[in-house]
């Protein structure tokens, strides 16, 4: 099997080994899905992760594996989703085996089946199992957020709202899981505090309620063409974001009949978005006031990891 991969790829490539890549090899940020880090920032992350595991030294295996072995094996999906994370499951294994074989068989953003094979692997049985727990890990966890992303994008199908993630995710995992909210179909809210303006109510508190003095001092302080938000939980709120010119107006824990009041009001001056209390029971409604954007803290904080699993020949 030979290796079909571009130059740039080649180059990442720290040791002989054959994989059939990504046909949007997302490692290298080719691709729609713009996987977050580069070859070597991702070679660090997934050994942190077999250090923690101290997969290195996985004595179980050591004593019931003689060193020599070889054995070949399927990850594969045990329940209907998204698929995320291949990138991270690959480099697991190859850093525990530099000479390991692996066939892709989906990549990230794919829909997959109970059954569907995910990748297809060959080489030192040890080195297989003692990568097994990190890779799984990695991809249970992001297919798991890609999945239940999904299935808030098809529940607002024919809408013209758009799923957001928010700022509810695991310390140190952001970047993954707001991938994995790509992956899923869902798009991005702000990254970091740093890279927009979100004015909420423990703010305005702190400016007696001005609405106009918050947005002012924000435009003052931020950079040019920092985006500004303004959370409203009623419609005089919402009266004063679009007096002082806010490019987004947040419709925070709002009725349907609230915001599609609201809506009417904003007509297309600034960008809304619904907020809080937000699950799949009601976001077709939501998603049927008007809104521009759904943002749905669930969909990072709360999604069940899919069920994925490695079988050995």
């Amino acid at each position: 099997m030979e290796l079909q991969s571009s130059d740039s790829s080649r180059e990442h490539r720290r040791a002989p080994r054959t994989i059939t890549p990504l046909s949007s090899p997302a490692v290298n940020n080719v691709g729609s899905l713009r996987f977050p880090y580069s070859h070597d920032e991702l070679g660090q992350l997934v050994k942190a992760a077999l250090d923690e595991d101290d997969a290195f030294n996985d004595l179980t295996t050591i004593a019931t594996v003689v060193s020599d072995r070889h054995a070949r094996g399927r990850l594969v999906s045990r329940a209907s989703g998204v698929l995320c994370g291949v990138p991270l499951a690959v480099e697991a294994f190859c850093q525990l085996d530099d000479k390991v074989t692996i066939r892709i068989d989906h990549e990230d953003g794919s829909v997959i089946e109970p059954g569907s094979s995910v990748l297809y692997l060959s080489g030192h049985a040890r080195a297989l199992l003692a990568a097994e727990r990190v890779a799984l890990n990695f991809m249970q966890r992001l297919s798991g957020i890609a999945s239940l992303t999904a299935r808030y994008v098809e529940a607002v199908s024919g809408t013209n709202a758009k799923i957001l993630d928010t700022r509810k995710t695991t310390p140190g995992w952001r970047l993954l899981e707001k991938y994995a909210v790509r992956a899923g179909g869902g798009t991005n809210h702000r990254l970091n505090l740093s890279s927009a303006v979100l004015i909420k109510d423990n703010h305005l508190a702190a400016v007696d309620g001005d609405v106009e003095a918050a947005v002012r001092r924000a435009r003052d302080l931020a950079p040019v063409g920092t985006k500004v938000e303004v959370e409203c939980d009623r419609i005089e709120q919402v009266h004063a974001a679009l007096d002082a010119n806010a490019d987004i107006i947040m419709l925070d824990n709002m009725t349907p009949a609230q915001m599609a009041e609201c809506v009417k009001l904003v007509n297309g001056r600034a960008i809304t978005e619904a907020s809080g209390g937000v699950n799949l029971d009601k976001v077709r409604a939501i998603a049927e006031t008007g809104v521009d954007w759904i943002s749905v803290g669930a969909i990072t904080h709360s999604a069940p990891s899919l069920d994925l699993g490695l079988d050995f020949e």
